[in-house]
């Protein structure tokens, strides 16, 4: 991931706004696509289909003047900050690599197949200038640094290296850096500080430039030496001090000092034996870094300083994490869905530490009985959060999604709400924490199955004479289905007279196709008998029982 110009940290007000604005289809989004009690990326945050699909690579990723511009190989299409799909940069069908000017005020699009860079004006999204590159084909990555703008050239089967351009010149002419890659290197740059990767190798170097004056080569990183196998992504921090590197295959991300080139921390989990890391950058303040498809999760946040996982977030579509980049306490992700199209996630507040939400279901769910749902807050400082208001949203069997009433926290942050379905079927509950100015917000969801209740009678004569077979039938609702067998009935009978009272369970029985059911029993002594039938139940259905009571006496002379 290229480093990229960043906007400033909005303020609370501001961050508060964008929540509100975008809650309610949020938080319909939240209900549909969370089934467990687990936080996900999904609130708050915004995924948008960007028209466009993946092609032959997925492009690049940069923000500038309060937008966001994704590349896929053809197209160059624009959003905003806030999600908001603004439309396509015309003029561009081979758009690759993007940079944004230090101020923001213009973008650059390698354009690989005609070989030039293309201006853009982020305001109006009118190209401004076209530089050619004619003498080095196939400009695909680019990089900026002050007036600076580093170009990694090089087609798939021909001679790659890398050029930088004055943006500050009226006609910028190439300035050779390096050469004799194969195919494109990747380029990354910050502060004074270039970094160049091979990318046509199973095993990568990386070679790290001092572009403070004229580029001066301050040493190897060796791709042996340091197992960066599969180079996806490079980056350098906003100060130049350190680069960054994703190897994909060995599931890690490394960092390495700019200077002594020494290797300075590893980004993976405990064992990184899951996902395949494919971009990583970092946060303005340098205290973060996020890398994609890394552990597990679609993007994970990393403290910079200790290694360790501040979030491990999953979008509701990603299939693959294309690219990753800052815009103050936002990031933005480019995934590819399972179609094939791309989409633009925005995480917000991805910078804030985490809360975290629980909800388990108190009681069982039937139609028309209240439900209690039971849950708590926690906030990264360990303290208890006080009262801190909730909202909640219930999903329905037929897909529609309502808001209920607004939950506050005790102030040990535990919390109960409380809601009565009228319908049987999957229910989906969430909760949604907007967070402060001390911890990201939360969400979490809990999905049941409200049972319609049963019904089961038992009929028959209710005087009877010992040694005569008596017929006991009744009718079980829901009827079973047409397919399979009938539902199972228990039956049990108990027996009441002079000598005590003893229970014994008979032959049980199954209901009809039309929910029926009948058994016969041979009453062998006078007394009570009691007859108990029970159902017990399925997953749409409460249990039921039904009893019927025979006073069975002797044959008279």
């Amino acid at each position: 991931m290229r480093p990229l110009p960043l906007a400033p940290s909005c303020s609370t007000a501001s961050r508060l706004a964008r929540r509100s604005a975008g809650l309610a289809s949020a938080l319909a989004t939240a209900a549909a696509l969370l089934v467990a009690a687990s936080p996900a990326a999904t609130a708050a945050d915004t995924t948008t289909g960007l028209g466009v699909d993946y092609v032959h690579k997925s492009g690049d990723l940069a923000v500038g003047s309060g937008k966001v511009f994704v590349t896929n190989g053809e197209k160059l299409v624009a959003a905003g900050t806030d999600g908001e799909l603004l439309g396509e940069v015309g003029g561009l069908t081979d758009a690759s690599g993007l940079a944004t000017a230090q101020d923001g005020a213009h973008l650059y699009v390698a354009l690989t197949e005609s070989g030039k860079v293309a201006e853009i004006d982020t305001a109006t999204l009118q190209i401004t200038r076209s530089i050619d590159l004619a003498a080095y084909p196939c400009p695909t990555h680019l990089a900026r640094s002050g007036d600076q703008l580093w170009v990694g050239y090089g087609c798939e089967s021909g001679d790659g290296g890398v050029v930088g351009l004055d943006l500050s010149a009226a006609t910028p002419q190439p300035t050779a850096v390096t050469s004799d890659f194969s195919g494109a290197p990747l380029v990354a740059a910050g502060g004074g500080t270039l970094v160049v990767g091979e990318t046509h190798t199973s095993t990568s170097s990386l070679f790290v430039y001092d572009v403070s004056s004229t580029p001066a080569l301050r040493g190897e990183i060796d791709g042996f030496t340091h197992d960066i196998e599969g180079l996806a992504d490079v980056a350098v921090t906003a100060d130049g001090a350190d680069v960054l590197a994703v190897s994909s295959p060995s599931r890690r991300t490394y960092r390495w000092d700019a200077d002594s080139l020494e290797k300075t921390r590893t980004y993976a989990g405990a064992t990184a034996s899951e996902g395949f890391p494919t971009s990583v950058a970092t946060s303005p303040d340098g205290a973060h870094v996020a890398v994609g498809g890394a552990d597990g999760s679609d993007v994970v946040l990393y403290d910079a300083a200790t290694g360790e996982t501040v979030h491990g977030l999953d979008g509701t579509i990603a299939d693959r994490t294309n690219e990753v980049a800052f815009s103050g306490t936002d990031a933005f992700a480019v995934v590819t869905a399972s179609s094939g199209e791309l989409y633009l996630w925005r995480m917000e507040d991805i910078t804030f530490p985490a809360s975290k939400l629980t909800l388990t279901s108190a009681s069982d769910a039937v139609v028309n009985q209240p439900l209690t749902l039971a849950g708590t807050l926690e906030v990264p400082s360990g303290a208890s959060p006080g009262a801190q208001p909730l909202t909640v949203t219930h999903r329905l069997p037929g897909g529609t999604t309502e808001t209920l009433d607004s939950v506050t926290t005790a102030p040990d942050g535990s919390f109960t709400l409380t809601d009565t379905p009228a319908a049987g079927g999957a229910h989906t509950y969430t909760v949604l924490w907007n967070g402060d100015d001390d911890a990201r917000w939360s969400t979490t969801s809990v999905t049941l199955t409200v049972k319609n209740i049963s019904s089961l009678t038992a009929t028959g004569p209710e005087e009877w004479l010992v040694g005569v077979p008596v017929t006991i039938s009744g009718v079980l609702l829901p009827k079973p289905p047409a397919s399979g067998w009938g539902y199972p009935l228990t039956v049990k009978r108990t027996l009441t007279n002079a000598n005590g009272t003893v229970t014994i369970a008979l032959p049980g029985v199954g209901a009809r196709k039309d929910g029926t059911y009948s058994f016969t029993h041979t009453p062998t002594e006078a007394g009570l008998y009691t007859y108990t039938v029970e159902w017990a139940g399925n997953a749409g259905y409460t249990s039921a029982k039904a009893d019927h009571e025979v006073q069975v006496k002797e044959w008279e002379e």
